[in-house]
């Protein structure tokens, strides 16, 4: 079988990556809820469909430096799992941690919610080390199977999760009791998020630390 050829499996953690990456709530997710709350669902598609530029560019990188990391070998590959997986638990130590008054929406009454989506996601600074962070968390425990050659084909799933979570977002931002129910529970929300990625880091750290200790014995 060729080397380029990619087992359907890989695909899933790729997918899985981009959907988590969209649906964990963090900056991007918080302001679309808050444009939704006061536009409607017709502005968060705008804002969705700005976004997910952002999200191919960051998730493009991401691949980059994660292939680029297990093309060095397993170790960097891991040295790097490690970084992003206590990457992951300090952002969600802060949002499992925020108080009430800590959370302000930026993007609240946007009058240009599609040019607002696209700048956000370009230009948010947290969207590579999150995107790296992500896509490492879950691609760790198959490191030895990613390669230059499978990356386009990482990065179509990775948009299929991109596009399938939008639908979703769409789907519950303008109706009127994820609506209501946003504007009582925000914090509990961002806490909430916080636990994920709080999971997230943890799953990284468990990969990374396994592989390290494999590869130390082997030495």
């Amino acid at each position: 079988m060729s080397s380029t050829l990619i087992d359907p499996s890989l695909l899933v953690p790729a997918f899985l990556a981009a959907a988590a990456y969209t649906l964990t709530p963090g900056p991007a997710f918080l302001a679309l809820l808050g444009i939704g709350a006061v536009q409607g669902r017709r502005a968060g598609v705008g804002f969705l469909a700005g976004h997910l530029a952002g999200d191919v560019v960051w998730a493009s990188l991401a691949l980059v430096a994660i292939i680029g990391a297990q093309s060095l070998g397993t170790a960097a590959f891991d040295l790097l799992g490690l970084g992003c997986g206590a990457y992951l638990l300090w952002l969600g130590w802060k949002a499992a941690s925020v108080r009430h008054g800590d959370d302000a929406l930026a993007s609240l009454g946007a009058k240009r919610p599609l040019l607002r989506g696209l700048t956000f996601g370009l230009m948010n600074p947290k969207g590579y080390p999150v995107a790296v962070a992500t896509f490492t968390s879950l691609l760790a425990g198959r490191s030895q199977d990613l390669s230059w050659e499978r990356m386009p084909m990482l990065l179509l799933a990775a948009f299929v999760g991109f596009v399938l979570a939008d639908i979703i977002l769409a789907y519950v931002i303008g109706a009127g009791l994820v609506r209501r129910f946003y504007r009582r529970h925000q914090i509990w929300v961002t806490r909430a998020s916080g636990l994920l990625f709080i999971g997230f880091g943890l799953n990284a750290l468990w990969h990374s630390a396994h592989g390290l200790w494999g590869a130390w014995r082997r030495a």
